[in-house]
């Protein structure tokens, strides 16, 4: 195992595939339903945020090479945020801009390549979550798996298990909701008048 320190440290890689991730929302939206709304828009700040940090604080452009630009200015107080004082040139800027846009293109386009390949995943997660709302963890792996049918064979052999037990019919079993996400302050105790 990695010590401590060292687990912090990102790869231009693992950096490229956080931008990809985080733009995967915007691409589902543009695949799936063909238009895109303002959902995804904290997650492209960060893609965004990501970019200009592998460019400008961290030399992860092979056009820029490894500096930094920008002298940071670390007095963050009365509203001020953490910003960079511009040491370059217009042309640098014009240049940093364009190695930002070309790192969001490609984590957009290894997000629409992965999302493209696995439409039916994309379509069947889209699907499940309109029905149900919401995913919990066996769900998910379920889904991302390719285990979906399988998993709902195995819901319907619990429903009809705990039906069978005298536990309660099975329109009573919510399998929507993972073992301990109830908090034992919403069930009234045993006896008690209802609230």
């Amino acid at each position: 195992a990695l010590p401590v320190e060292d687990r912090f440290l990102n790869s231009k890689s693992q950096m490229v595939d956080q931008i990809a991730m985080m733009l995967g929302g915007r691409v589902a939206e543009e695949i799936a339903v063909g238009d895109i709304t303002t959902g995804a828009s904290n997650d492209i700040e960060r893609a965004t945020k990501i970019a200009k940090q592998m460019v400008t604080r961290f030399g992860m452009s092979e056009k820029l090479g490894p500096q930094t630009f920008g002298e940071a200015n670390h007095e963050i107080f009365l509203g001020r945020d953490f910003s960079a004082n511009a040491d370059y040139s217009p042309e640098i800027a014009f240049e940093i801009d364009k190695e930002i846009r070309r790192l969001i293109d490609e984590g957009f386009d290894k997000a629409h390549a992965i999302l493209s390949d696995r439409r039916d995943q994309l379509d069947l997660m889209a699907e499940v979550l309109i029905e149900r709302e919401t995913v919990d963890k066996e769900e998910l792996e379920a889904l991302l798996e390719n285990r979906w049918d399988e998993f709902l064979v195995g819901e319907e052999a619990r429903k009809a298990a705990a039906a069978a037990s005298g536990d309660g019919s099975a329109d009573d079993v919510d399998v929507e909701e993972a073992p301990g996400d109830g908090d034992a302050a919403d069930v009234p105790p045993a006896g008690s008048p209802g609230v």
